[in-house]
């Protein structure tokens, strides 16, 4: 396994899903319907069986819970060009992008806060678990509003709760003359951080307040053992790229889904 594959495995205990079946170095998952990455297989390393069969697999484990079958594969790998040789296709009605751009960054323990204000501090965490920069804070749970900031519309389910409370989590918190303005999820595995789900309120955006968060998780992280840190955007985010470009994030490696092509994709034991 390679260091982009070994990356992506880090990637998914930063993001666990709610079953997780091995299939050889392949990882079949399921979260009912939340995030391509928790609902997907894991195409990386070797499945230990030949790739129809391996890909007949997935479509079972899908089919088995109610879940379209769907594989995430890093691009340009002797996996992905096996699989499109399959007949599988590119999943281009993936909600959330169906090509994504994997960052990685040295952790840097200094923050880099620019010159973001609050009106009013908000109330600082107690706790040995909580870090704090101007305005943010990171604690162990969830504070009031994170929630409400980080999942979309329709996504607050049961499933959802559970992917993002799995693992060793910190949860970024700004509050900003008493209303909620921005939140973000950062999860420890090994020496690498994790950062995703970064929301910023319409009200309070272009503060500098994404930079504050991002300052505040970094931080956290390096309390904690990370020196590394990792984030995955899809390639059409624009302005999330430019925003973690400027943070020194650095390209690391793309991964992509890929989908059957209709009827191709039965039940093997049907």
């Amino acid at each position: 396994m390679n260091v982009r594959e070994k990356l992506e495995i880090t990637c998914s205990k930063a993001w666990p899903p709610l079953a997780e079946d091995p299939l050889g170095e392949w990882r079949l998952r399921w979260a009912d319907g939340f995030t391509g990455r928790a609902n997907s297989a894991l195409a990386v390393g070797d499945a230990g069986r030949p790739l129809a069969e391996a890909l007949h697999a997935v479509c079972d484990f899908a089919h088995d819970r109610g879940i379209a079958p769907m594989v995430q594969v890093v691009r340009d790998s002797p996996n992905e060009h096996a699989i499109s040789a399959a007949g599988w296709v590119p999943a281009t009605g993936h909600g959330a992008g169906h090509e994504v751009e994997v960052l990685t960054a040295p952790l840097v323990t200094a923050a880099r806060f620019r010159g973001f204000r609050v009106a009013e501090p908000p109330a600082r965490a107690e706790g040995p678990n909580v870090t704090a920069v101007p305005g943010v804070t990171v604690g162990d749970e969830p504070g009031p509003g994170w929630w409400e900031l980080t999942l979309r519309p329709g996504e607050d389910t049961p499933a959802a709760r559970q992917v993002l409370t799995g693992g060793k989590v910190g949860y970024g918190l700004a509050v900003v003359e008493g209303s909620v303005a921005g939140a973000v999820r950062a999860a420890l595995v090994d020496d690498w951080l994790h950062v995703g789900r970064l929301a910023v309120h319409p009200a309070f955006r272009r503060r500098g307040l994404a930079s504050a968060l991002m300052d505040a998780v970094q931080t956290w992280g390096a309390e904690h053992g990370a020196d590394r840190a990792v984030l995955q955007v899809a390639e059409g985010n624009s302005g999330a790229l430019a925003l973690y470009a400027g943070l020194g994030y650095a390209p690391h490696h793309r991964y992509r889904y890929w989908v059957p092509a209709p009827g191709s994709c039965e039940d093997s034991t049907s």
